[in-house]
């Protein structure tokens, strides 16, 4: 399996979709998690890939599941406990990373503990290639790509709907740190603050949104000079997720991805001018998987600005990348520009 992709937690619900992918464009995948009884399921879609057990509290496991691979995707949440076991195999084995968290915490740790080591192995470490984190990173570096200060970004998320994976309650339960938020240069406790209203145009429509950040604030703040940084989620989403009776998402397309439909706003300032730009399209677990693997295939064919730990926003072209995105996966407006009033 020279060459190949090592997907650990293939078999959860983003990871299906990312494994799906990836087949598609042609890889050859070690299919990889904990449970042999869950890969050896999964195999039964994917005869030609390779399965491998391991556990993050076995290093020998880990490093034998992924000796010899390319690109290592981290698909298995909580972050707070996966990234660090799976990242230390990758730096012994001189593998790139990836991984999908929303968890502010995770990622900090990630570039507090990893950037010497991952520069000096000279591999790339990506933590949240995702709709959280990853996303809202491309969005704000391609419409400021030309300041080299910003006064602030605004990220509004709305949902019409959020049905949790297993993997979202269980990483809701394990994250119990405070969430920080930028202002005035530097990363700060999020203070509370009454909802306000957002009009996400059609098919979302106006919603009630509240601040709530995400590791979008940790990606941005790490390569884009700006003052402060603020994400609101549309509150009935929210009202979702904290449901315990709110049922997983179910497939309804040919690419099992739910009816679940989203849009991604950002609003970046500087001075008087205003720049926005907006992602719209279905399923927020499903359009992860585009992500991923245009990352993969931007490591693979030498696309990388620099090594060590980084982000999507800041290692590949924001812009370009964005527009290498298929439309039926994801849906991204021109930028608007406008001043201030």
């Amino acid at each position: 399996m020279e060459n190949s992709i090592a997907i650990y937690g293939a078999y959860g619900h983003t990871g299906k979709f990312i494994t799906a992918e990836l087949q598609r464009q042609g890889y050859k995948l070690i299919l990889s998690g904990r449970d042999y009884e869950k890969l050896l399921y999964l195999q039964q879609q994917y005869p030609d890939s390779a399965i491998k057990a391991a556990d993050i509290s076995d290093s020998k496991s880990l490093d034998e599941a992924f000796f010899g691979t390319k690109v290592i995707i981290n698909c298995a949440g909580p972050f707070l406990d996966t990234a660090e076991p799976i990242i230390q195999s990758a730096l012994r084995l001189g593998i790139h990373y990836i991984d999908l968290s929303a968890e502010q915490k995770a990622v900090l740790d990630v570039f507090e503990k990893f950037s010497e080591k991952a520069k000096s192995s000279e591999i790339s470490v990506i933590p949240a290639v995702a709709f959280y984190g990853g996303l809202a990173d491309l969005l704000s570096t391609a419409i400021t790509k030309d300041w080299d200060t910003i006064d602030e970004i605004n990220i509004y998320i709305g949902l019409d709907s959020w049905h949790p994976t297993k993997g979202t309650r269980l990483t809701g339960d394990r994250n119990h740190y405070t969430r920080l938020t930028l202002k005035d240069n530097r990363l700060q406790e999020l203070q509370p603050s009454a909802p306000i209203q957002w009009d996400f145009k059609n098919p979302i429509g106006i919603k009630d949104v509240v601040a709530l950040p995400l590791s979008e604030i940790i990606t941005i703040s790490r390569h884009l000079k700006v003052n402060s940084i603020n994400t609101f989620l549309s509150q009935n989403s929210l009202d979702d997720l904290r449901n315990a009776e709110t049922p997983e998402p179910k497939p309804t397309d040919e690419k099992n991805r739910s009816s679940q439909l989203f849009c991604l706003e950002v609003v970046a300032t500087k001075n008087n001018t205003k720049r926005t730009i907006l992602a719209q399209g279905q399923d927020i677990y499903a359009v992860t998987a585009p992500l991923v693997v245009e990352t993969v295939n931007r490591i693979l064919s030498g696309k990388l600005k620099k090594t060590g730990v980084t982000t999507i926003g800041e290692v590949f072209d924001a812009s370009d990348f964005l527009q290498s995105l298929n439309e039926d996966d994801i849906t991204i407006s021109v930028i608007e520009e406008s001043k201030l009033k």
